[in-house]
């Protein structure tokens, strides 16, 4: 299969070569030195195969690379992933992966080129992989759980809008605040928002989120992450659920979401949910459970969801947690909707709020406040005041 693949980037790279002679000499973002970085795309599948994002991404992969500078393999030959093959690449890809694709031994080579600071990047069916493999679970976030395309209920591709929720971050700087396009919307299995830094999610309000694991569909995530990125085990890991056709491939606003998301992952760029004063916290709630069991004080949302990251999953601190993480989440949503009551009643806010709830608030402002009040505005200026 690599012969294959090798020919896919090779008729990238020629279809390009006329334009872009090589991908280091006047590649955007090369400094002429070598790569930026280097990827290794990874296809392989064991169970549902997608025939269209696999040859397509990896072609859109391979311009990408000779285009921003950095270099790229393929390969569907899981015996590469050893300790010194893995050691030429800064990131790894799963580019729609399916099922057990790795054996005991290539999964702890991987598990040490993550440790020893490498970078993951899973593209679309990434989360429809290994599931009998906890740390790879915890590595790509939350584990697929099933996508709209009920008989009789709703589409299997539907369009829907995108709300970003981080505007400052390589994957998601060149996006609309609400972009709105065609997917196959996963839903996961768990909610990965308390592990990752979440970057987009997707408004289900926008469509049909009920997927054809249940007869008439299974319930909505409600919360309902799409992107992400975190650090992990040592290494760093981006994920999109995006990405199920081929012609996505063909997107700018989605090609510069990917490219973006691979500069995290190959360390280029921060995933912006690093905060040193709340992995300070963290440590600070686990060394507090850790003490007698309980948490002797409350502590912000954000550190309390770094200190489940730390913590043993089965272990009584992180049930500890997870009730005050729920606790927490419930008087943010009561204070979101204090806002919105607020400015709804006379277009104005009539009491000063946190900095972080006001952007929280404008980021998932619902499209009848947005239409119909003066919310939008309202919210814009008290952010404006803060200056």
């Amino acid at each position: 299969m690599r012969v294959l693949v090798r020919t896919l980037l090779t008729a990238a790279l020629v279809g390009l070569a006329l334009l872009i002679p090589t991908a280091s000499a006047g590649a955007e973002g090369s400094g002429g030195d070598g790569p930026r970085f280097r990827a290794l795309i990874f296809g392989k599948t064991a169970a549902f195969r997608h025939t269209e994002c696999i040859p397509a991404g990896t072609v859109a992969l391979a311009q990408m690379a000779l285009k921003h500078g950095f270099e790229v393999d393929a390969t569907e030959n899981a015996a590469e992933f050893t300790d010194q093959n893995l050691a030429q690449y800064d990131v790894v890809i799963f580019l729609c992966t399916t099922g057990d694709v790795l054996n005991a031994a290539q999964q702890a080579s991987f598990e040490r080129f993550i440790r020893s600071g490498g970078g993951y990047a899973g593209i679309h069916s990434a989360s429809d992989t290994e599931y009998d493999w906890p740390w790879y679970g915890r590595l790509v976030g939350a584990y697929f759980r099933d996508h709209p395309g009920v008989p009789g209920v709703n589409q299997q591709f539907q369009t829907a809008t995108i709300r970003v929720e981080d505007r400052d971050t390589a994957a998601t700087r060149a996006l609309p605040r609400r972009w709105v396009r065609e997917e196959e919307w996963y839903n996961f299995r768990t909610n990965p928002r308390n592990l990752v830094h979440v970057l987009m999610n997707v408004d289900e309000s926008t469509y049909d989120p009920r997927g054809y694991s249940q007869p008439g569909g299974s319930p909505p995530m409600g919360d309902h992450p799409i992107a992400w990125c975190h650090r992990y085990d040592g290494g760093r890991s981006f994920y999109t659920a995006l990405g199920h056709k081929g012609v996505y491939f063909k997107e700018p606003l989605f090609l510069a979401h990917i490219l973006g998301g691979l500069e995290i992952a190959a360390g280029l760029e921060p995933c912006r949910g690093e905060n040193p004063r709340l992995d300070q916290l963290a440590r600070q709630v686990v060394r507090d459970c850790n003490r007698d069991g309980d948490l002797d004080r409350d502590y912000p949302l954000g550190a309390l969801r770094r200190a489940l990251r730390l913590v043993d999953e089965d272990s009584r601190c992180a049930r500890k947690i997870e009730r005050a993480i729920e606790r927490a989440e419930r008087e943010r949503e009561r204070q979101l909707r204090q806002i919105y009551r607020d400015c709804s009643r006379d277009g104005d806010l009539d009491r000063e709020y946190p900095r972080g709830q006001l952007r929280r608030a404008l980021r998932l402002l619902p499209d009848e406040l947005r239409e119909y009040t003066d919310c939008e505005a309202a919210i814009e200026d008290a952010l404006d005041d803060r200056f």
